[in-house]
Parts: C-alpha cells; sequence; structure tokens
C-alpha cells in the first residue's frame, strides 16, 4: 500500500505518550520517505474539530492509560473526532509500569469502529506520573531503541500489504470490561475521584503556568492556587510548576499511590504486535 503522510496524534499531559508516539511515528515515515506532522489533542482548546484522514495517510495515535482504559474524559473524544475514509493506523497505549490492561484494545477497536485499518500495535511503559519510582526516565534509550526497530517493521508491514489486513490481534478483552479499580496498601478500593491538586501558598507566585497545562481547564488564570472544575489526575500542574507549589494530600490518592510503589517497581516491558 501507498501512504503519503503520517500523523503523530496523542494525548499527552506530561509528555510521555508524545515522546512515544512521535518516535515511532518518524521512525514509520522517515522509512517510507514521507512527511510526518503532529497533533497534540491534550488541551481543551486543540478538542473543538473534527479531523479527516484517507486511505494514503496513516495514523499514529496514542493515550497513556488511566485504570486500564483510554482516559474516560477523552474517551468521547476518540469516539467522536476521528474519521478513519479507509486510513492505516497504529495504536499505542502508555502505562505506567503496572499493566496497559485494556487500554490497546480499546483504543484499536475505536478506530476500526470510525473508518481506520489497524495495521500494528503497541503498549509501552513509560515512567508513571504519580511516582518517580515507577519505569524511572522511561522511555530510555533502550525503549527508544525498540520503538525505532518497531516503526521500521510497520512500514516495511505497510508497503507489503496488497488489500486491507484485518484488525491487528493485540492483548486485551474484548469486548472491553471496566475501568481497573485502584487499590490502597490495605488492598481496598481507593477511592479518590474528586481528589484535586492543592497549592502551598507559601511556595505559589501566581504564575499561572499550571492553569496553561490543565487538560481539562480546571484552573482558573485568575485563581491558579485553585481547581474549580474536573480534576484527572495527570499530575500536569504538578510537574510543570516552577516553584513545586502544587501537590495531593488526598489519602486515598496517596495509599494509592503507596500501594504501586510497593508492587511495580520491576521493570516492565514493551508488548508490540505487528
Amino acid at each position: 500500500m501507498k501512504i503519503n503522510h503520517v500523523h503523530a496524534v496523542y494525548f499527552s499531559p506530561t509528555g510521555n505518550a508524545k515522546k512515544v508516539v512521535t518516535t515511532l511515528a518518524q521512525a514509520i515515515a522517515d522509512t517510507l520517505g514521507v512527511p510526518m506532522d503532529s497533533y497534540d489533542f491534550t488541551l481543551p482548546e486543540s478538542r473543538e474539530k473534527v479531523h479527516t484522514y484517507g486511505a494514503d495517510d496513516l495514523l499514529v495515535i496514542g493515550t497513556p492509560v488511566y485504570a486500564g482504559r483510554i482516559p474516560n474524559k477523552m474517551l468521547p473524544f476518540v469516539q467522536t473526532h476521528f474519521e478513519g475514509n479507509g486510513a492505516l493506523a497504529v495504536p499505542v497505549a502508555v502505562f505506567g509500569n503496572r499493566n496497559f490492561d485494556n487500554g490497546l484494545i480499546e483504543l484499536r477497536n475505536e478506530l476500526e469502529a470510525h473508518g481506520f485499518h489497524t495495521i500494528a500495535g503497541a503498549g509501552i511503559p513509560t515512567e508513571h506520573v504519580f511516582s518517580d519510582k515507577l519505569a524511572t526516565g522511561r522511555p530510555d534509550a533502550d525503549d527508544l531503541a525498540q520503538i525505532h526497530a518497531f516503526g521500521i517493521k510497520a512500514a516495511e508491514k505497510i508497503t507489503s500489504l496488497t488489500e486491507i489486513p484485518a484488525p491487528i490481534a493485540v492483548r486485551g478483552d474484548d469486548p472491553v470490561g471496566p475501568y481497573y479499580t485502584p487499590l490502597g496498601t490495605d488492598g481496598k478500593p481507593a477511592v479518590f475521584l474528586k481528589a484535586k491538586p492543592v497549592t502551598d501558598l507559601e511556595k505559589c507566585t501566581g504564575c499561572g503556568i499550571c492553569a496553561t497545562v490543565c487538560p481539562m481547564g480546571s484552573i482558573p488564570a485568575d485563581a491558579p492556587d485553585t481547581c474549580t472544575g474536573i480534576c484527572i489526575k495527570c499530575q500536569d500542574c504538578i510537574k510543570a510548576c516552577p516553584a513545586g507549589a502544587k501537590y495531593f494530600d488526598n489519602e486515598a490518592f496517596l495509599s494509592h499511590v503507596a500501594m504501586l510503589e510497593q508492587n511495580y517497581t520491576r521493570r516492565s516491558e514493551a508488548e508490540y504486535f505487528i
């Protein structure tokens, strides 16, 4: 098959999915000798129009896994704002060292349901946004080399295709089950849906950077020490704050983080499907 353009598309509050998806997309584009562009749908203003593709396009699309699936606040956007019209696609799920569960197969299914033909897929570990003790510094050099090599294989598969392939077989439950239930250190469900970041007013300078990076637009520019809307626990405001003024103090959330640190420090490996 002939592809004329590769598109790297991602939801990436802290940059992990962006790094993975663009590395993969660039490797495919370079191998095919075609241009690559990027579309970041992290911020609210980037999620306003429908994106339409065609049979000579390849979409490499990735999101982090939240509770084992596509982030629930992004799922409606994925379902309504991408039209494949016969384009090829590579779904990618990035996960914080625990498991990508059904995040990859859910993304594959949504792409197939909206006019894309999936020809490869991957679940790739990256540093957990809740803790730098989980998959620290990943994707590292070895990860990036593997991603690049996978991109070359995907490009070679594309050039060898003579007909529309069956949906790529990936790991996961089909139909997709419920979201993963976070657990605390006591092994019981940790309920922190309503938890929001708090601000150390002695450190906060009022710069407003946190307001500019919030994927939900929930931090007011004129009151950056507050969070007035939905919080998806992406940690972007915390990581972006130059003064280190943002943090979570919710006990259930902190117990879940501690549980992850107790049980998931082993090195998870990526899974590639082609």
